[in-house]
């Protein structure tokens, strides 16, 4: 299984709690133009004939588009719901609300910003993915998704796979073996 971290948008830049609402219209949930350029480029050098998996953002949707993917939208790909702190910087964040923003980095099942705490994030995608297992298949997603996979992959803490870092159209490959999942790659930098 093929994870492609979604093009960047200006949230991304600007380090805000990312936005998974493609019915909102605001500026950081759209794809950068030059990241979408990246990515079609990307797609004139690898092309794919598998089964192509989407996230719900309106960002992982342009990218498949750019890409030249029809994908089929997954709601279990969604990135994880930061309630009331969503599109927000982190540094606003830390500043305003530093407890509760401590609070989200050392529990994983806290939710201070009233929405889905990391724990049920990788719960949802573990869940997903043992249920998936379908190979080849590329998945075009957040990186919060990515982490969570191979959180489920490691045997992590959701707070462990945090230290992941993961750029805007890197890929990460998974392998589906009878134990579990195998990791072939992480953070591979797209070549064109």
């Amino acid at each position: 299984m093929l994870f492609v971290r979604q093009a960047g948008t200006p949230g991304t830049r600007s380090a805000c709690f990312p936005m998974d609402d493609p019915t909102d219209d605001p500026i950081g949930v759209h794809a950068d133009p030059s990241s979408l350029a990246r990515a079609a480029a990307l797609a004139r050098v690898r092309s794919w004939t598998g089964p192509a998996l989407v996230a719900p953002a309106r960002a992982a949707g342009q990218t498949a588009a750019a890409m030249g993917l029809r994908p089929s939208v997954v709601r279990a790909l969604a990135e994880a719901d930061h309630g009331r702190w969503s599109g927000l910087p982190y540094a606003k964040v830390a500043e305003a609300e530093p407890d509760a923003l401590a609070s989200w980095l050392a529990d994983p099942h806290a939710t201070p910003h009233g929405g889905e705490s990391l724990a049920a994030l990788a719960a949802r995608v573990a869940a997903w993915l043992d249920a998936e297992r379908r190979s080849p298949t590329i998945v075009i997603c957040d990186v919060g998704v990515i982490r969570a996979a191979l959180g489920h992959a490691l045997g992590l803490n959701p707070l462990v796979t945090t230290r992941f870092d993961l750029a805007p159209l890197s890929t990460t490959e998974l392998s589906s073996t009878r134990g579990g999942w195998r990791v072939a790659h992480v953070n591979r930098k797209a070549t064109l």
